[in-house]
């Protein structure tokens, strides 16, 4: 993919939440190249709004995260929807499954 020399908002969206992550996790770039199995020239482009991101880089960097690709396209300032998708990605998977069953239960809806 080609890389851009002005970055677009949204790549340079995304390319935040990806620093964000990142520097939660205490992580280098290297770090996370290495994690993702991408070059470490790439995700500083990717972090800078000027790499073209495929669903295949996506995937890699949640890989590399160890969280589902969901929450690198989850911006918390947004809407509640995503505000409340950071908040239960914080949270214990013990928890997730409890409010999972409790959001079932008030919505009516059986189990999966």
């Amino acid at each position: 993919m080609p890389r851009r020399t002005t970055p677009e908002p949204f790549a340079l969206q995304v390319g935040a939440r990806i620093r964000e992550l990142r520097n939660e996790r205490g992580m280098s770039l290297a770090d996370l190249a290495d994690a993702s199995e991408l070059s470490k020239g790439h995700l500083s482009s990717v972090e800078h709004g000027l790499a073209a991101i495929t669903i295949q880089t996506i995937e890699r960097l949640a890989r590399g995260f160890d969280i589902p690709p969901l929450y690198l396209l989850t911006f918390s300032a947004e809407d509640e929807r995503a505000h409340t998708t950071e908040l239960l990605r914080l949270l214990p998977m013990t928890e997730v499954r409890k409010l999972r069953r409790k959001l079932q239960a008030d919505l009516g809806i059986r189990k999966r």
